[in-house]
């Protein structure tokens, strides 16, 4: 089943994200167990090309979405060309920049996708399989990760082809003058309104912690899209803890 069907069900999945520009840690990572992995190319360096051999990497064992660096038609349609299953637009603050998320992620006559033939389309051989497919298989999430966004959030709730409202905590507290403080009490005041206005339009919301315990409330509320850890810090926990066994 796809991650966009699964997400329409109504099933909550649990994937990690990496940053680090290598197909062997994508390569383990998705062997774990993992629902979907979140590729970052909005805080790392891995550029589109790592992305495309990591991708390659993982195969067909998960799904992955990939936030791109920036909103853009070019960044969407890469992300898209090289096989992701959807991507994820950081600090979406309008009905508008939805709108244009929307138009350059699908093809006609839901957007004005750009067409190509790239490693998603089997490079041509797969292409009118994959074109006919793409609009509904391809996931759209929006991170609402400023106050901005927040106070829009009615209007962008509304715009045709979203799936998920991802809700990006730490950004939202920079925005809001707390920064990391993502239990302050206006930060939460926040989340809880965007809560609200996407449970009633019938989209899925995400979350991103970096703890299983720093989720542990959105997933008793019922998010969907889960991102918990990341690459470097499994490795850093897991390394300190071994360094510090040793030492005592």
């Amino acid at each position: 089943m796809k991650l966009k069907e699964r997400i329409q069900q109504g099933d909550q999945v649990f994937g990690s994200l990496l940053s680090l520009p290598s197909p062997e840690v994508a390569d383990v990572m998705s062997r774990i167990g993992f629902d979907w992995l979140f590729f970052d190319l909005e805080h790392s360096v891995i550029d589109y090309s790592q992305a495309q051999r990591m991708l390659q990497a993982v195969g067909d064992r998960c799904p992955v979405l990939i936030r791109v660096s920036e909103l853009s038609e070019a960044s969407i349609k890469k992300a898209l060309d090289i096989g992701s299953a959807g991507v994820i637009i950081p600090k979406v603050n309008s009905a508008q920049e939805t709108k244009n998320t929307v138009r350059y992620a699908k093809y006609r006559p839901l957007g004005d996708r750009g067409v190509g033939a790239a490693r998603a389309h089997g490079y041509g051989i797969d292409f009118q399989e994959y074109i006919q497919n793409a609009n509904d298989e391809t996931l759209v999430v929006v991170q609402i990760e400023h106050i901005e966004g927040v106070n829009n959030i009615e209007e962008i709730v509304k715009v045709e082809g979203v799936d998920v409202i991802f809700i990006g905590p730490y950004d939202l507290s920079a925005s809001l003058g707390f920064p990391g403080q993502v239990d302050h009490p206006d930060v939460l005041k926040a989340i809880s309104r965007v809560e609200e206005v996407t449970r009633k339009s019938g989209l899925a919301l995400g979350y991103f912690g970096m703890t299983p315990e720093s989720v542990k409330t959105a997933v008793e509320n019922g998010y969907q899209l889960i991102t918990c850890g990341t690459d470097t810090g499994a490795i850093i926990g897991h390394m300190s803890t071994i360094l510090k066994e040793l030492k005592n």
